[in-house]
This record gives C-alpha cells, sequence and structure tokens, in this order.
C-alpha cells in the first residue's frame, strides 16, 4: 500500500481522512452513549444535552479559529481564503469545547463535573482521525520533518519523514490503557479524569509539534503549542496538586 493511500471506488477517488474523521464522530458518540447508559450519570439528561450542545458549539468555533491561526501569513485571495476556512484542529477542538461547555454549564445552573464521560470516547475518535491522517501523507498537514533517523517513512514526497500520525496513535494506545487503568483501579473526584487527559494529550501535543513543519511565528512557538501552553495553564492547579502529591 501506497502512501497518501487514495482507493478508488466506483470509478471515484475516495478521501480517506474525511471518510475516517465522519466515522470518528459516529462511533465516538456511538461509544458515550454507551458509556453513559452504563453509568450513574449525575447530570439530567436536559441539561447533559445542553452540554453537549456547548460542547459542539466551542469545538466548531474553536477548531476553525485555530485552524485559521496556524497560516496567519497567508496571501489574500479567494482560494486561500476558501482553504483556510475548511482548515480545521483537534486541539482547537478540544480547547474550544472545554470553554463551551463551561460556558453553558453556566448558563443552566450546572455544578457537576461533566467531562469524565467524555475522555474515552474523544480517545477513540482521534484515533480513528489519525488513521487517516497517516493514510494520508503529506496531503493533510499531519506530516513530520525529514529525519535520518529508522523512524523515517515516504510519506508521498520521496523524503524520509517523522511518521508524527502514527507516533501519535501509539501514544494515543497507551493514554487509553493508563487512563482506564487508573479509573478502575483508584478513586478519583469527579471530572478529575477529563483534567488528566487534557493535561497529558495537550503535553503531548506541545512536544510532538517540534517534529513538524511549523510556523513558529511568536516566542519560538507555533499556534498548537502557545494553546498548549494556555491549556495547562488553565489547569495550572491540577498540574500542582499533582507535583505535591508525588511530592
Amino acid at each position: 500500500m501506497n502512501i497518501p493511500y487514495e482507493p478508488i471506488l466506483f470509478g471515484y477517488n475516495i478521501n480517506v481522512h474525511l471518510f475516517l474523521e465522519y466515522l470518528a464522530f459516529f462511533i465516538a458518540f456511538r461509544y458515550y452513549v454507551l458509556l453513559r447508559r452504563k453509568s450513574s450519570d449525575v447530570i439530567s439528561s436536559n441539561n447533559r444535552v445542553s452540554i453537549i450542545l456547548g460542547a459542539a458549539l466551542g469545538a466548531l468555533i474553536g477548531s476553525r479559529l485555530v485552524g485559521f491561526l496556524e497560516n496567519p501569513f497567508v496571501d489574500i485571495s479567494q482560494e486561500n481564503i476558501i482553504q483556510l476556512l475548511n482548515t480545521k484542529t483537534i486541539m482547537g477542538g478540544l480547547f474550544g469545547g472545554l470553554l463551551g461547555v463551561e460556558i453553558a454549564k453556566k448558563r443552566i445552573g450546572e455544578t457537576q463535573s461533566s467531562g469524565d464521560l467524555f475522555v474515552f470516547p474523544i480517545i477513540l475518535g482521534i484515533f480513528i482521525g489519525r488513521i487517516g491522517c497517516f493514510l494520508s501523507g503529506i496531503n493533510e498537514f499531519t506530516y513530520g520533518i525529514e529525519t535520518t533517523s529508522i523512524f523515517g517513512m515516504n510519506l508521498g514526497d520521496g523524503q524520509l519523514r517523522h511518521p508524527v500520525a502514527l507516533y501519535e496513535l501509539i501514544f494515543l494506545t497507551l493514554l487509553f490503557l493508563s487512563l482506564n487503568r487508573i479509573k478502575n483501579k483508584t478513586t478519583l473526584k469527579s471530572g478529575d479524569l477529563f483534567k488528566w487527559f487534557m493535561i497529558l494529550y495537550f503535553t503531548f501535543r506541545f512536544f510532538i509539534e517540534l517534529l513538524k513543519p511549523n510556523v513558529f511565528y511568536l516566542f519560538g512557538l507555533s499556534t498548537i503549542q502557545i494553546l498548549c501552553l494556555i491549556c495547562l495553564l488553565y489547569y495550572h492547579k491540577t498540574i500542582l496538586n499533582i507535583f505535591k502529591n508525588a511530592g
């Protein structure tokens, strides 16, 4: 199989990344529904719907906004504007979704933590989407910089590059297993599982961005790295507690 992988079905080229992206949303949501049925959710169904809507709206705005900011200096043209409007990123979606949830909870007066049920469906959804990123090779801006290491792969341009999407698939597998073990073996406060996920995933993404051909235009950091720092600052109390308890 060559990368980029572009299968042909009934004479039409199939966009594997787009197909897996929609599949990720569907499977992740069905997984969430299954987990909620098996859990004793303290949040009412009406409030949970409001929270999901807040998350969806925040994720939509955040993913587009951060996607646009990843390419802030492109030439203004109709083609570039259309491309930028279609650009989105999971990092902006996650943080935008977080803010959307917090706004929705304040509007409806919900005080219970709501993120834990989303953790494993989110990881599964990202995992499926990253398979699409990997199979798309250099057709998607998820490929790595050139390397001479044993990990280098030809992603479609004849150069050996870091397969950062593949690195992330490995990390997501370990993250899923680790958080599941923590959930089953320890007693966590409501909301802590989601906080752990956000801290670990955003920390990973901060460092993996160093292996991508990004635009480092502010303080030597890319847009995603700046967002990672903002997220970690948002959770600074949790991070301090983690180090305090570890000590």
